[in-house]
C-alpha cells in the first residue's frame, strides 16, 4: 500500500504537546453535527442522465458470438455513440469513436461493441486472465443497474484481447470482481477498430419482473490516447461504475420472465500434505461437497453449501507489519462474496460487526446457507448461517453463525440499514468454566446504518450505532461512527469521528481498537495548468487525532501530501508526517520478538514520504515508495517499498514486490531490518487455461512459501484444478509443510 494510503494514516502539520481533556459535551455534539449536515443536504432529484435513452428491441434472428458482428439481428438495432471523455478532462466529446448495439431474444442480453482508433498504435492488454486490472488494459466495460435504484448492480466487459470481466455492483459503484457467473463472449481487432460481441443468459442475472427501464452505462479505456470515456457524461472525479449518471435502456416489452434457475456445482479433490512442523504423518485427503443456487423471484437467490472447500483460493500477499493493531487481510472465498456488501460493507474499515473470515478459521465448515438480493426496487435484504465442527484437541465447540443485513432505499440514493450478527457455541467437548471463557457460549451485535449517497453524487456520507451483547459484563458495549464527505473536480474534504468501548465485542467482525474516541479529517484542492505534462496537481491536508474513553489525548498523525497526475497516466505524491503515540500497551517496535516498550510512554516523531506509479502503457511498469524519518525512542526507520512488472502481452506477465525496512534504535533495539520479497509468475495460455506461481519471502516472520495454481476452465464456470502448496519457517530449517491438490468441479444448470 502506498504511503499516506492508509485510513488510519491521513492527518493536518498541527500537534498540541500538552494532554488536554476535552468536555464531553463538546465531542457529544459532533455525531449530532454531522447528522444534521447529512440530514440537510438535498437528497431527493431526478436521475442525473435520465434523458440518455437506448431503445433495446426484441430480435427472432440467430446471433453467433463470434466478434465479428455482421449477424443480420444487428442490421435494425439502436446505436450508442458520441461518447464523452471523463479522462484525461471531461469538458469535451471523447476522441476515439464508439458504438454500441444491443438487442434480446427469450434466453439471452447481447450486445455489439465497435471501437475505432482515432489514435494508431498497438493495443496495450495485460493478459487473458478473468477481471483484469482496469487501468492496465485497452478495455469496455457495461455497467447495469436492472432495478434501475442507482445502488446495486452487473458489470460486464472486456479487455482487447478478449479476457473476461464481471462483477456484482454495489454502493452505488463499487465492482466486486469475485463473483463470477455464466456468459460467453469473443473479440477481434485490426489496425483499424476492436469488436467485442457478447452474450448474457436472463438466468445469469437478477432484475425485477414486468419491468421497462433499467439503468445502464458504457464505459471505454484507450491507453495509447490516455482516454477513459462515457456514453453518458461523468465528472471526472467519479468512477464511469458511478451509478448515479447512467443512462436508461428501454425494452420494447419487458425482459422474459425468468424461468426457474436452479444450479448444482459440485466438486470432487484429492490430495496429499504433509506436515513436518508438527511432525504428523503423510495425510491424504478425499472430499466431496458442493454448492446449489436457487432463484427464489427474478431477484433473490439462496445459496446452499455442504462440506465447502476452498483450497484453490489464492492465497494472501504478505505484508511487512510493524503496527500496534491487527491487519485486515480481504475475503475471497466464493461462497460469501455474491451480494457481499450486505453484510461486510456494514460500518467502517477498522469497525465491522462482521467478517466472514472469522467463519471457519483453522475448522471444518460443516454446512452453511444465505439469501441475498433486492426484495423490490427499495429493499435488500441478506441472511446467512453458517455451522462449523468442534476440534477436541483444543476443545473448541461446535459453533453456529448467523447473520441479518437488512437494507431500504430512502430519497434519491440514500439507504437505511440494520444488522444482528449472532455466534453461538453449543456441544463443548470438555464443558467446564475455563473453555467457556475462552468460548464464550454467544457474542451478538446489532446496529443501525444510515448511508448518505446524494443524486448528483457529490455528497456521501455514513452514521451507524453498534450495540454487542455476550454473556459477562465486559462484552456489552457501544460503538458509533459517522462521516460526511464532499467531492467536486476541484475540491475534495471528508471529516468523520468515530468511538469504540473498551467493553465492545465483536467476535465475527473486525474491530482492531477499542476503548478509543477518533476524530479525522481531511481538505484537497486540484490544479488544472494548460498544455502541461501535468495534468492536475495540488495539496492534500489531513489529521487524525485519538483520544481514550475520558477523552484524553493519546496518539496523532498528521499529514501533508503534494499530488502531481500526469497525462501519461503516471502519479507522484510528495508527503511530510507529524506523529505522536503514547503507548496503552507494551509494544516491540521492531515486530520481530524483541524488547517491548512500556505502557505510557510517549513518542513524537516526524518522517518524509514518496510514491511514484509509472504510466501503464509500458510493457515495463513500476512503482517506488519511501518513508524516511524518526521512529520510536528517537530513532530512524528508512524503509523502501517497490513492485516491478512486466508483461509479454497477452500471454505472460511477471511481476515482483520488494519491501526493505531499517531501523535504528537505542539498545537493547540497536538496528533491525528485514526484507519482503514477493514475484508472481502469470501464464494465461488463453482465456480458459491459466496458470500462477507465488513466491514469498518474510524475514521479519522468517518465512518462506510457495503457491502454484493450474486452472483449466473447460466450461464457463466449471473449471479443473491442481494447486501446489509449500511453506516453511526459515528457523528451524525443520517447520514446514506442503500440499498438492487436485480439484473438479462442474456447474449444472437446469
Amino acid at each position: 500500500m502506498p504511503y499516506g494510503s492508509d485510513p488510519y494514516k491521513m492527518p493536518i502539520l498541527v500537534r498540541s504537546t500538552n494532554k488536554k481533556t476535552i468536555p464531553l459535551s463538546a465531542y457529544k455534539k459532533v455525531p449530532l453535527t454531522l447528522l444534521a449536515l447529512v440530514l440537510a443536504i438535498p437528497l431527493a432529484a431526478q436521475k442525473k442522465n435520465q434523458s440518455f435513452q437506448l431503445n433495446i428491441h426484441k430480435t427472432t434472428a440467430t446471433i453467433e458470438i463470434d466478434g465479428i458482428g455482421n449477424d443480420m439481428a444487428w442490421q435494425d438495432t439502436d446505436v450508442a455513440s458520441n461518447f464523452y471523455m471523463v479522462l484525461p478532462m471531461d469538458t469535451g466529446m471523447a476522441n476515439e469513436p464508439s458504438e454500441i448495439r444491443m438487442t434480446y431474444d427469450e434466453n439471452n442480453l447481447y450486445l455489439l461493441a465497435t471501437f475505432y482508433n482515432a489514435t494508431k498504435g498497438p493495443y496495450y492488454v495485460e493478459s487473458l486472465r478473468r477481471d483484469f486490472s482496469f487501468g492496465k488494459n485497452d478495455n469496455f466495460l457495461l455497467f447495469l443497474d436492472p432495478f434501475n435504484n442507482q445502488t446495486t448492480g452487473y458489470s460486464f466487459g472486456s479487455n482487447a484481447a478478449g479476457a473476461q470481466w464481471d462483477g456484482t455492483m454495489h454502493s452505488g459503484g463499487s465492482v466486486d470482481l469475485n463473483w463470477d457467473s455464466k456468459w460467453i463472449s469473443a473479440v477481434t481487432s485490426d489496425e483499424e477498430k476492436w469488436v467485442f460481441e457478447m452474450a448474457i443468459p436472463f438466468k445469469s442475472i437478477r432484475y425485477e419482473d414486468g419491468v421497462t427501464e433499467w439503468g445502464i452505462n458504457f464505459s471505454r479505456l484507450d491507453l495509447k490516447s490516455g482516454e477513459k470515456s462515457s456514453w453518458t457524461p461523468i465528472p471526472r472525479q467519479f468512477p464511469t461504475a458511478s451509478l448515479a449518471y447512467t443512462g436508461t435502456l428501454v425494452w420494447d416489452s419487458p425482459p422474459p420472465s425468468p424461468k426457474t434457475n436452479f444450479s448444482i456445482i459440485p466438486y470432487v479433490l484429492g490430495g496429499i500434505s504433509e506436515d513436518l512442523e508438527n511432525n504428523t504423518d503423510t495425510q491424504y485427503d478425499k472430499k466431496i461437497g458442493g454448492d446449489v443456487k436457487f432463484s427464489l423471484s427474478t431477484s433473490l437467490n439462496l445459496d446452499l453449501t455442504v462440506n465447502p472447500d476452498f483450497s484453490q483460493v489464492e492465497v494472501d500477499r504478505q505484508v511487512t507489519n510493524l503496527d500496534r493493531f491487527e491487519l485486515f487481510f480481504p475475503e475471497k472465498r466464493q461462497f460469501f462474496l455474491e451480494n457481499g456488501d450486505l453484510f461486510a460493507n456494514f460500518g467502517y474499515a477498522t469497525i465491522r460487526p462482521f467478517f466472514s473470515r472469522r467463519i471457519g478459521l483453522g475448522v471444518p465448515i460443516r454446512a452453511g446457507a444465505r439469501v441475498s438480493g433486492n426484495l423490490n426496487k427499495k429493499w435488500r435484504l441478506g441472511l446467512m448461517d453458517m455451522q462449523t465442527a468442534s476440534i477436541d484437541e483444543t476443545g473448541l465447540p461446535s459453533q453456529n453463525f448467523g447473520v441479518l443485513s437488512l437494507q431500504r432505499k430512502v430519497f434519491a440514493r440514500s439507504s437505511i440499514g440494520l444488522m444482528f450478527v449472532n455466534k453461538e457455541s453449543f456441544n463443548y467437548p470438555q464443558d467446564t468454566d475455563s473453555l467457556r471463557t475462552v468460548f464464550p457460549k454467544f457474542n451478538r451485535n446489532v446496529g443501525l446504518e444510515y448511508n448518505l449517497a446524494s443524486a448528483n453524487n457529490q455528497w456521501t456520507g455514513k452514521a451507524f450505532l453498534l450495540k454487542s451483547f455476550a454473556p459477562k459484563k465486559n462484552g456489552n458495549g457501544i460503538s458509533q461512527a459517522a462521516h460526511l464527505e464532499y467531492k467536486s473536480r476541484k475540491w475534495n474534504w471528508k471529516i468523520q469521528e468515530e468511538s469504540v468501548e473498551d467493553d465492545y465485542t465483536a467476535e465475527v467482525g473486525f474491530v482492531p481498537r477499542n476503548g478509543y474516541v477518533n476524530v479525522t479529517s481531511y481538505i484537497g484542492h486540484l490544479f488544472f495548468p494548460k498544455k502541461s505534462t501535468i495534468l492536475s496537481h495540488g495539496p492534500k491536508f489531513s489529521t487524525s487525532y485519538f483520544f481514550n474513553e475520558r477523552l484524553e489525548h493519546t496518539d496523532n498523525i498528521n499529514l501533508m501530501e503534494y499530488l502531481f497526475d500526469f497525462r501519461d497516466r503516471s502519479k507522484l505524491n510528495l508527503g511530510v508526517t507529524d506523529e505522536y503515540v503514547e503507548l496503552l500497551s507494551p509494544f516491540d517496535p521492531t515486530r520481530s520478538g524483541k524488547e517491548l516498550l512500556d505502557i505510557g510512554t510517549q513518542h513524537h516523531w516526524n518522517a518524509y514520504t514518496i510514491d511514484f506509479i509509472s504510466k501503464p502503457q509500458s510493457m515495463f511498469t513500476y512503482s517506488i515508495g519511501g518513508r524516511f524519518g524518526g521512529y520510536y525512542l528517537d530513532g530512524n526507520r528508512t524503509s523502501l517499498i517497490s513492485e516491478l512488472g512486466y508483461r509479454f502481452q497477452p500471454f505472460v506477465s511477471l511481476s515482483s514486490n520488494l519491501s526493505y525496512n531499517n531501523i535504528n534504535l537505542p539498545a537493547p533495539w540497536n538496528n533491525t531490518e528485514f526484507w519482503l520479497i514477493g514475484s508472481e509468475v502469470d501464464i494465461t495460455f488463453t482465456n480458459k487455461l491459466f496458470f500462477a506461481t507465488l513466491f514469498q519471502y518474510n524475514e521479519q516472520s522468517k518465512n518462506f512459501n510457495l503457491n502454484s495454481r493450474f486452472q483449466w476452465r473447460y466450461k464457463p464456470a466449471s473449471d479443473l484444478f491442481l494447486v501446489y502448496s509449500n511453506n516453511y519457517l526459515i528457523e528451524p530449517l525443520e517447520g514446514r509443510n506442503w500440499a498438492l491438490t487436485l480439484k473438479f468441479t462442474y456447474w449444472f444448470n437446469k
